[in-house]
């Protein structure tokens, strides 16, 4: 996956750069305009989707982008996101603030006063974007692989100089997003923005499924808002045998999620009986070490549910 972020102080003509540096590579420009319509196009709005909630959002939008097209992103924040991730380039621009006002002053044709003001309003917007969204408002320079000085440079320079890093950095050469690697990344941020307390428009209904209790058709339906396929209760592993080998006691995990090759137990039940659940699921690696199978616990899947207000329905009482 090849994701390179333009970040920098204000006043930097970052916008600018980032859509240099995305013609001359031939990858998509995601600005936050953009950014923007995706969200507002998955969520409804962008007041949907609270600070707390909006790396794991944005995590999820922009590695469904990815897979048609490697990406430029021009977003404050953006440079924390897929930071394990191998093909990243991380690059921040910089300049004195006699330059940065000058360059507001061309933009947006404005005296000296009036650029000053805005600069120091476009300073504080930024760091209270990055203290509300990642708890911190400014981003040691070790966070970034290429950091410019622009005080003398113009944005043509600046960008050539970013596509060679690029290049060199393998950015260029590097596919796409793999559709199974962005099926794992969705697994993983759509369950977080769950907890986050992200719910549909509107009221969640129920779907009519022959489930054994109400926790799993909650499970289920948020599993379909969130575009995860499943299965119920497929397939059932023997976990105990006689002397003779034939099998005496079996466990089926409720859920499959084949797009993931991934198994999900779900133990909402009361404390007494989580005992023998675990012992079932220890069985099962055990014997059966090549499945893959997840246990949420009572208290993961209260986390998961109660802010979708489901919890009133008694399910967990």
């Amino acid at each position: 996956m090849a994701f390179l972020t333009v970040s920098g102080e204000p006043g930097c003509r970052v916008e600018e750069v980032a859509r240099l540096v995305a013609h001359r590579l031939g990858f998509a420009l995601i600005t936050e305009a953009r950014l923007r319509e995706l969200i507002a196009a998955e969520f409804g709005s962008e007041a949907a989707v609270p600070d707390k909630a909006w790396a794991a959002a944005v995590t999820a939008l922009l590695a469904h982008v990815a897979t048609e097209q490697p990406l430029v992103v021009c977003v404050p924040g953006a440079e924390l996101l897929f930071s394990d991730m191998p093909f990243v380039l991380r690059t921040h621009m910089v300049a004195g603030l006699n330059r940065r006002i000058g360059m507001l002053m061309l933009d947006h044709r404005l005296d000296r006063p009036a650029a000053k003001h805005l600069l120091r309003q476009l300073e504080r917007q930024e760091k209270d974007t990055r203290k509300g969204r990642f708890g911190r408002a400014n981003l040691p320079a070790s966070t970034y692989h290429l950091i410019c000085n622009i005080e003398q440079l113009d944005s043509d320079p600046i960008a050539a100089l970013v596509e060679q890093v690029a290049i060199s950095r393998g950015l260029k050469a590097e596919p796409r997003l793999s559709l199974a690697a962005e099926q794992q990344i969705q697994f993983q941020m759509r369950l977080r923005l769950a907890k986050f307390g992200i719910a549909p428009p509107g009221k969640v209904t129920l779907k009519h499924k022959p489930f054994a209790n109400h926790s799993e058709e909650i499970f289920a339906n948020l599993l379909d808002f969130y575009r995860i396929g499943w299965e119920y209760e497929p397939k059932s592993f023997a976990v105990q045998f006689d002397e003779n080998g034939r099998a005496t006691e079996y466990f089926t995990p409720d859920f499959y999620l084949p797009e993931f090759d991934l198994y999900v137990e779900l133990t909402t039940m009361k404390q007494s009986l989580v005992t023998k659940k675990n012992r079932k699921v220890k069985l099962l690696r055990t014997i059966y070490p090549h499945v893959n199978i997840q246990v949420f616990y009572q208290k993961d899947f209260r986390n998961l549910i109660f802010k979708h207000g489901l919890a009133e329905r008694g399910v967990l009482a």
